[in-house]
């Protein structure tokens, strides 16, 4: 047999995935992007690690040219995570702050933009430190379910939320807000990370751009820096691509096969995940030390109807409250499996206090005004055993309750 009889042609190889083929989301985390391209059949996609690539034309570039403008790994990732939002374009960077700095770009001085007060410390210091300078001009808004035609200006030009909100886990209709945006000609800007395109697909619910911290649950385990914007306006596509491309924060191609290994195991991680939180939720509503369980729809039927109606599941992170007297100082020192530190969305439990980690940020008094106060402990639930977890928790909230130990630590943002 000669060498060449060991290896099809690109054609023989080639079997791309019908888009109109109709796969369940789980399945799509899994074949969403297949390797089905290269010349080996190869099942997953090699990394393509090259900078530049070989043009056959000077006066024309080829589908890739150069690692910032596009890259065949990153491409992949960029079709696996459009394909699960149901999106028509995707774009990748190299963290979610990126994705979000990209977006934002979009606006300029004397623009207007509504945001929601309860956001990542991290985006709530974009709009007070980047957008503040440039002039954009911006309000929050405490509680988003009141959003009216009142607070849109005539210079309105978007609307940005979470939904679930980081930390306190409240709900916001997507196609109400939606529709109300778009009827003063602005967009809806959706931060999507607690529930991936897996559970809940903003853009479906009218939504214009969706971003992603991919760090969290699309890489699933603690290992690469992503973000994403996902979208279906071709004209805003090519906007944000030109600034991907002139800024050049884009996702490598090691944490784009990084990124796709991760998704690959998304459904599988996400359910366990959601699990283990209907049992955490239940353990942690029985505990003494515990004043509050904060989950998505915890705050009213409304709420849990609206959760129930847009998503499909509560996501894999809640917040609880401890009662005066709780050392939660001591809390995190007696945990023993559950680690202590920023993040979420890995395949580890992890705890917080947002006051002086994730949204130190904020000023005092603006958390309170939104709810979150140094008694609450944000919970990134994993896939540990549940009564591992559960164990582990009321253990230690029950030493943290019996302590005198004041707590007065803070930590900066990561």
């Amino acid at each position: 047999m000669r060498k060449d009889d060991y290896f099809m042609t690109k054609d023989q190889f080639e079997k791309p995935l019908d888009p109109e083929f109709p796969l369940h989301d789980d399945s799509l985390t899994v074949q969403g992007a297949p390797a089905r391209h290269n010349e080996y059949g190869a099942i997953m996609a090699p990394i393509f690690l090259s900078t530049t690539y070989r043009l056959e034309d000077i006066n024309q570039a080829g589908p890739y040219e150069y690692i910032r403008t596009q890259n065949p790994t990153r491409q992949k990732a960029e079709d696996a995570v459009a394909r699960l939002d149901h999106a028509d374009h995707a774009l990748g960077f190299a963290s979610g702050m990126a994705a979000i700095a990209t977006v934002f770009e979009h606006f300029h001085p004397g623009d207007h933009i509504l945001s929601s007060a309860n956001i990542y410390g991290g985006t709530y210091r974009f709009f007070l430190d980047i957008l503040g300078p440039r002039k954009v001009d911006y309000d929050f808004i405490t509680d988003l379910s009141t959003l009216s035609d009142a607070d849109f200006k005539p210079n309105t030009k978007a609307v940005f939320l979470e939904t679930p909100a980081n930390p306190t886990l409240r709900v916001y209709d997507i196609a109400k807000i939606a529709e109300l945006a778009h009827r003063h000609g602005a967009l809806l800007i959706v931060d999507n990370t607690f529930m991936t395109g897996y559970l809940q697909k903003p853009l479906a619910l009218g939504a214009d751009v969706t971003v992603y911290s991919a760090t969290k649950f699309y890489g699933g385990h603690a290992d690469l820096n992503a973000g994403f914007i996902t979208l279906n306006d071709t004209d805003l596509y090519n906007e944000f691509f030109f600034y991907q491309n002139t800024l050049g924060a884009t996702l490598s191609p090691f944490d784009s096969y990084t990124l796709l290994r991760g998704i690959r195991t998304l459904a599988i991680r996400l359910d366990r995940q959601q699990e283990n939180v209907k049992a955490v939720i239940g353990a942690l509503e029985k505990h003494p030390a515990v004043s509050q369980v904060l989950y998505p729809g915890w705050y009213s039927p409304d709420e849990a109807a609206i959760q129930k109606k847009q998503a499909k599941g509560l996501g894999a992170v809640i917040s609880f409250a401890v009662k005066p007297g709780v050392d939660l100082g001591v809390f995190f020192e007696k945990l023993q499996m559950i680690d202590l530190a920023v993040s979420l969305g890995g395949v580890e439990s992890l705890v917080c206090r947002p006051t002086t980690m994730t949204h130190a940020p904020y000023p005092k008094d603006k958390l309170k005004e939104i709810g979150v106060r140094d008694n609450l402990v944000r919970f990134a639930v994993g896939i540990e055993n549940k009564d591992d977890i559960i164990y582990d928790l009321s253990q230690a909230l029950t030493i943290a309750q019996e302590s005198d130990e004041v707590l007065d630590k803070k930590v900066d943002i990561q």
